[in-house]
């Protein structure tokens, strides 16, 4: 289904929903109010069968619903917002139906990635799509994209936004520009743009809604800055009597370089990059 506005809903998938034998959806109780807003009868006048498919039960559902294909009975997969298998319920049947040779096709509709990267005010010419961070090892995945020159786009839950910016300004740099995008195409849309760490302070308030964010990749310049031009910049700092930790995060700010990178650097860590 679109990422908020009906009005977004392309025309097919007005009909697929009207024509629909068997519908799984995300939330079924979403996806009642989505139909009576947009004046679809889900099955038409024979009706549909609706069953709900998401994370907890999307092992058990697929095997379901792949038994209806087999039989010959089409299935319409519609999620809360964006595309179905995108960071959403819908892959594991994908997967399994090409496996069998079932044809799978979709339905073009609003992605929240291409929205929120569009109006991010980031390079587009090059990017990647993230997903969802991981809950558990959040640093040392961040970590491992420091170096990543295409923009990245995350989704993110409300209540984890702001920890999650924290350690993003953090592996990847407090002045990394990035855009939080929220409620996209909703009535309450906003896009909030800055460096990751304005962004982090600002979202320790609270936030709301469904979480895009488009992250900056590491500029050139930032790449090409060695180790040793690194440590060499910190050494000059103490020299000067700047304390240890704010020569750090100095020399990292004006590289345009991870703080953690530098950290480890200076304090002989293995593995530093």
């Amino acid at each position: 289904m679109p990422i908020g506005n009906v009005e977004d809903a392309p025309p097919r998938l007005l009909r697929a929903l009207e024509e629909a034998r068997i519908i799984a959806a995300e939330d079924t109780r979403r996806l009642r109010q989505f139909a009576t807003r947009a004046g679809v009868r889900l099955g038409g006048a024979q009706g549909a069968r609706v069953v709900s498919y998401y994370d907890a039960n999307e092992s058990r559902r697929t095997d379901e619903l792949l038994e209806d294909l087999r039989e010959g009975r089409d299935v319409v997969v519609v999620t809360d917002a964006g595309m179905p298998g995108v960071s959403d319920p819908g892959y594991r049947l994908a997967a399994a139906c090409a496996d069998e040779g079932i044809r799978v096709t979709a339905i073009p509709g609003p992605s929240a990635v291409t929205t929120a990267l569009v109006v991010s005010g980031l390079p587009t010419d090059r990017f990647c799509f993230e997903g969802f961070p991981p809950r558990k090892g959040l640093a040392s995945h961040l970590a491992e994209l420091a170096g990543e020159r295409r923009t990245m786009v995350f989704f993110e839950s409300p209540h984890r936004i702001a920890a999650t910016l924290a350690a993003m300004a953090e592996a990847f740099g407090a002045d990394r520009r990035a855009a939080v995008c929220r409620e996209l195409t909703k009535t309450y849309e906003e896009v909030r743009r800055g460096g990751l760490g304005e962004l982090a302070a600002w979202a320790a308030e609270g936030v709301k809604g469904e979480v895009s964010v488009v992250v900056e990749g590491m500029r050139p310049a930032a790449a090409a800055a060695s180790d040793e031009d690194l440590a060499a910049a910190v050494a000059a700092l103490e020299e000067e009597g700047v304390r240890r930790k704010e020569a750090i995060g100095r020399v990292a700010r004006e590289a345009g370089v991870p703080k953690r990178r530098v950290y480890d650097l200076v304090h002989g860590i293995s593995g530093a990059q």
